[in-house]
């Protein structure tokens, strides 16, 4: 497999992103980067992977990434402009992926289309068009109670692709999944990624194995140390790990390869140190 790419434009930038809750740091001085990868013959994506410990401010990230919270300084922009976020301008699937259920599948999209923007017209076409390129375009007409959570997933999905057409942040996707459902959403990921090469996605989750699935980069949030050994309050992306460059991403077969689950390990190690 040919892992020939070029780098290109940033999509997204976090300079200096600090936040404070209550008086307590929670975030300090966060700077990551996602740059446009091109591959010759190939329109690639980009995934990226947020990682850390339970409680090391990864929900807050998220928030600020969306554009749905404020940080006390620092700025987050998006598109090669260099647009500052705002809310409404990432599509969020939520942990919960909440869907209205008096509404049908393709209505939830509809409703989704209108409080963007489009006219009733153009959001009808745009959500069959996505229910069409999500494998679901049978399921119109149902209810989300008719679905799988799968299913439901991919309704989400497609709804938050009605408001952004780049970018999407989801939080905790595997979380909740058995075996073969958890395949099905690495496939699909990593599937939808490459519809378009600046599709964007950032995947918080806790599933160390699913991230290294579907990523091409990963951002491990921690804490740095002081003389001591101690924590310093407030975390950073303390390490930001190039799949690409270690061979692992985009590969169908990746699970089978030693060097899997070396990074595996290699992260697990990590995190007794974020």
């Amino acid at each position: 497999m040919s892992f020939e790419h070029e780098v290109r434009e940033g999509v997204l930038k976090v300079e200096g992103v600090n936040l404070e809750l209550g008086g307590r740091p929670i975030l300090r001085d966060v700077h990551a980067e996602i740059k446009n990868i091109h591959r010759p013959g190939i329109a690639q994506g980009q995934v990226v992977g947020l990682l850390g410990p339970s409680g090391m401010g990864k929900t807050q990230l998220f928030r600020i990434l969306a554009g749905l919270n404020q940080p006390d300084s620092g700025t987050v922009k998006v598109t090669e402009k260099g647009i500052e976020v705002k809310a409404g301008m990432v599509g969020v699937v939520a942990q919960q992926y909440p869907l209205f259920r008096h509404r049908t599948v393709l209505g939830n999209l509809v409703v989704a289309g209108r409080q963007a923007g489009h006219s009733a017209e153009e959001s009808t076409t745009k959500g069959k068009e996505l229910l069409a390129r999500f494998d679901l375009a049978e399921h119109g007409d149902k209810y989300p109670a008719q679905l799988s959570g799968g299913m439901r997933q991919r309704v989400a999905i497609a709804q938050q692709f009605m408001c952004s057409d780049y970018f999407l942040l989801m939080d905790e996707p595997f979380s909740g999944l058995d075996p073969l459902a958890l395949d099905e959403m690495c496939n699909f990921i990593c599937e939808m990624a490459r519809t378009d090469e600046l599709k964007t996605f950032i995947v918080v989750t806790h599933d160390i194995e699913a991230a290294i699935t579907v990523c091409d980069t990963l951002w491990l949030l921690g804490r740095e140390r002081d003389a001591e050994g101690k924590p310093i309050p407030g975390a950073m992306v303390k390490h930001n790990i190039d799949l690409i460059a270690r061979g692992l991403a985009w590969r169908a077969d990746i699970r089978e390869l030693p060097q899997f689950q070396l990074l595996v390990n290699e992260i697990r190690d990590l995190f007794r140190t974020l």
